[in-house]
Protein backbone atom coordinates (compact mmCIF):
# COMPACT_ATOMS: atom_id res chain seq x y z
CA UNK A 1 0.00 0.00 0.00
CA UNK A 2 2.30 2.72 0.60
CA UNK A 3 4.82 1.17 -2.23
CA UNK A 4 2.26 2.77 -4.35
CA UNK A 5 1.38 5.96 -2.51
CA UNK A 6 5.08 6.54 -3.52
CA UNK A 7 4.74 5.42 -7.28
CA UNK A 8 1.69 7.61 -7.50
CA UNK A 9 3.36 10.65 -5.90
CA UNK A 10 6.50 10.22 -7.99
CA UNK A 11 3.89 9.94 -11.01
CA UNK A 12 2.56 13.50 -9.84
CA UNK A 13 5.57 15.09 -8.93
CA UNK A 14 7.54 14.24 -12.70
CA UNK A 15 3.96 14.65 -14.70
CA UNK A 16 4.58 18.59 -12.76
CA UNK A 17 7.84 18.99 -13.43
CA UNK A 18 7.42 17.91 -17.42
CA UNK A 19 4.63 20.49 -17.87
CA UNK A 20 6.41 23.12 -15.68
CA UNK A 21 9.62 22.19 -18.28
CA UNK A 22 6.95 22.68 -21.63
CA UNK A 23 5.93 25.95 -21.23
CA UNK A 24 8.83 27.62 -22.60
CA UNK A 25 7.62 29.32 -25.54
CA UNK A 26 9.29 27.12 -27.92
CA UNK A 27 7.30 26.68 -31.27
CA UNK A 28 7.63 24.74 -34.56
CA UNK A 29 8.50 28.47 -35.73
CA UNK A 30 11.53 28.92 -33.79
CA UNK A 31 14.87 29.29 -34.78
CA UNK A 32 15.93 26.29 -35.95
CA UNK A 33 18.81 24.57 -38.00
CA UNK A 34 21.41 25.75 -39.89
CA UNK A 35 23.76 24.56 -42.85
CA UNK A 36 27.40 24.17 -41.57
CA UNK A 37 30.43 25.76 -43.65
CA UNK A 38 32.33 24.04 -45.50
CA UNK A 39 34.90 22.59 -43.26
CA UNK A 40 34.19 19.45 -41.53
CA UNK A 41 35.45 17.50 -38.98
CA UNK A 42 33.29 16.51 -35.88
CA UNK A 43 35.37 15.98 -32.63
CA UNK A 44 33.09 14.51 -30.19
CA UNK A 45 29.50 12.69 -29.68
CA UNK A 46 26.80 13.85 -26.86
CA UNK A 47 23.73 11.57 -26.53
CA UNK A 48 20.39 13.70 -27.67
CA UNK A 49 18.70 12.15 -24.12
CA UNK A 50 20.58 13.91 -21.56
CA UNK A 51 19.64 15.83 -18.26
CA UNK A 52 16.27 17.16 -18.10
CA UNK A 53 17.96 20.79 -17.52
CA UNK A 54 19.31 20.03 -20.75
CA UNK A 55 16.19 19.16 -22.77
CA UNK A 56 14.91 22.81 -21.26
CA UNK A 57 17.86 24.37 -22.42
CA UNK A 58 17.29 23.24 -25.70
CA UNK A 59 13.57 24.09 -25.85
CA UNK A 60 14.41 27.71 -24.85
CA UNK A 61 16.95 27.69 -27.80
CA UNK A 62 14.64 26.82 -30.20
CA UNK A 63 15.89 23.35 -31.17
CA UNK A 64 15.38 21.61 -34.25
CA UNK A 65 12.79 18.70 -34.18
CA UNK A 66 13.22 15.92 -36.87
CA UNK A 67 10.40 14.32 -38.00
CA UNK A 68 9.35 11.48 -40.68
CA UNK A 69 7.02 12.41 -43.29
CA UNK A 70 5.76 10.87 -46.79
CA UNK A 71 8.80 12.01 -49.58
CA UNK A 72 7.14 11.10 -52.98
CA UNK A 73 9.05 7.58 -53.76
CA UNK A 74 11.20 7.82 -51.31
CA UNK A 75 8.65 6.34 -48.90
CA UNK A 76 8.27 7.80 -45.34
CA UNK A 77 12.15 9.39 -44.42
CA UNK A 78 13.12 12.04 -42.12
CA UNK A 79 12.82 15.14 -42.70
CA UNK A 80 13.62 18.81 -40.80
CA UNK A 81 10.84 19.73 -38.77
CA UNK A 82 11.08 23.61 -39.23
CA UNK A 83 11.33 23.16 -43.24
CA UNK A 84 10.49 19.90 -44.12
CA UNK A 85 13.13 19.16 -46.36
CA UNK A 86 14.78 15.51 -46.48
CA UNK A 87 17.66 14.29 -44.69
CA UNK A 88 20.38 12.21 -45.58
CA UNK A 89 22.81 9.75 -44.12
CA UNK A 90 26.44 9.58 -46.12
CA UNK A 91 27.23 5.68 -46.21
CA UNK A 92 31.11 6.75 -45.87
CA UNK A 93 30.21 7.49 -41.96
CA UNK A 94 30.93 5.30 -39.27
CA UNK A 95 27.95 4.84 -37.18
CA UNK A 96 28.78 6.07 -33.03
CA UNK A 97 32.37 7.51 -34.40
CA UNK A 98 31.68 11.35 -33.76
CA UNK A 99 33.38 12.51 -37.13
CA UNK A 100 31.62 13.62 -40.47
CA UNK A 101 33.54 12.05 -43.97
CA UNK A 102 31.94 14.54 -45.62
CA UNK A 103 34.30 17.65 -45.69
CA UNK A 104 35.39 20.25 -47.48
CA UNK A 105 33.49 20.51 -51.09
CA UNK A 106 31.37 17.49 -50.36
CA UNK A 107 30.43 19.64 -47.15
CA UNK A 108 29.32 22.70 -49.57
CA UNK A 109 27.10 19.90 -51.69
CA UNK A 110 25.78 18.23 -48.32
CA UNK A 111 25.22 20.83 -45.54
CA UNK A 112 25.00 19.56 -42.02
CA UNK A 113 21.69 19.46 -40.02
CA UNK A 114 22.61 21.46 -37.29
CA UNK A 115 21.20 22.55 -33.67
CA UNK A 116 22.27 25.97 -31.87
CA UNK A 117 25.28 25.50 -29.36
CA UNK A 118 23.67 24.12 -26.03
CA UNK A 119 20.34 22.72 -27.94
CA UNK A 120 19.36 19.21 -28.04
CA UNK A 121 17.59 17.79 -30.85
CA UNK A 122 13.79 16.42 -30.64
CA UNK A 123 12.25 14.02 -32.80
CA UNK A 124 8.36 13.71 -33.80
CA UNK A 125 6.26 10.77 -32.71
CA UNK A 126 6.52 8.74 -35.16
CA UNK A 127 10.70 8.60 -34.63
CA UNK A 128 12.05 5.54 -33.75
CA UNK A 129 16.02 5.89 -33.10
CA UNK A 130 17.55 7.64 -31.17
CA UNK A 131 18.55 11.88 -32.23
CA UNK A 132 22.04 13.00 -30.41
CA UNK A 133 24.66 15.62 -31.96
CA UNK A 134 28.50 15.48 -32.50
CA UNK A 135 30.32 18.59 -32.41
CA UNK A 136 32.60 20.02 -35.74
CA UNK A 137 35.80 21.33 -35.43
CA UNK A 138 33.82 24.72 -36.04
CA UNK A 139 31.58 24.21 -32.77
CA UNK A 140 28.73 23.50 -34.32
CA UNK A 141 26.57 20.85 -33.43
CA UNK A 142 25.40 18.91 -36.25
CA UNK A 143 22.61 16.77 -35.82
CA UNK A 144 22.83 12.42 -35.77
CA UNK A 145 20.07 9.63 -35.92
CA UNK A 146 21.12 6.63 -34.54
CA UNK A 147 24.96 7.20 -34.50
CA UNK A 148 25.04 8.45 -38.05
CA UNK A 149 25.31 11.87 -39.03
CA UNK A 150 22.45 13.68 -40.90
CA UNK A 151 22.83 16.07 -43.65
CA UNK A 152 20.73 18.28 -46.29
CA UNK A 153 21.31 17.97 -49.87
CA UNK A 154 21.91 21.59 -51.58
CA UNK A 155 19.89 21.14 -54.47
CA UNK A 156 16.24 20.34 -52.27
CA UNK A 157 14.68 23.57 -52.10
CA UNK A 158 10.84 22.13 -50.86
CA UNK A 159 9.41 20.04 -48.71
CA UNK A 160 9.38 16.53 -50.76
CA UNK A 161 11.93 17.19 -52.69
CA UNK A 162 14.09 13.97 -52.06
CA UNK A 163 17.01 15.10 -54.97
CA UNK A 164 19.90 14.09 -53.07
CA UNK A 165 19.82 10.09 -53.22
CA UNK A 166 23.02 8.96 -54.71
CA UNK A 167 25.81 6.48 -54.96
CA UNK A 168 26.62 6.91 -50.82
CA UNK A 169 23.73 8.87 -50.51
CA UNK A 170 20.38 7.74 -48.84
CA UNK A 171 17.38 9.20 -47.36
CA UNK A 172 16.60 8.10 -43.33
CA UNK A 173 14.11 5.64 -43.13
CA UNK A 174 12.63 6.19 -39.57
Amino acid sequence: MRSNALIVGSLFITAALVVGCSSTGASASAPAASQAPASVAPASVAPASQAPASAAASAASGAITVDAKPVGAAGTVLVDGKSGLTVYTFTKDVKDSGKSNCTGGCADTWPALTVPAGATPTGGASLTGKLGTLTRDDGTLQVTYNGLPLYFFKNDKAPGDANGIYEYWEAVKP
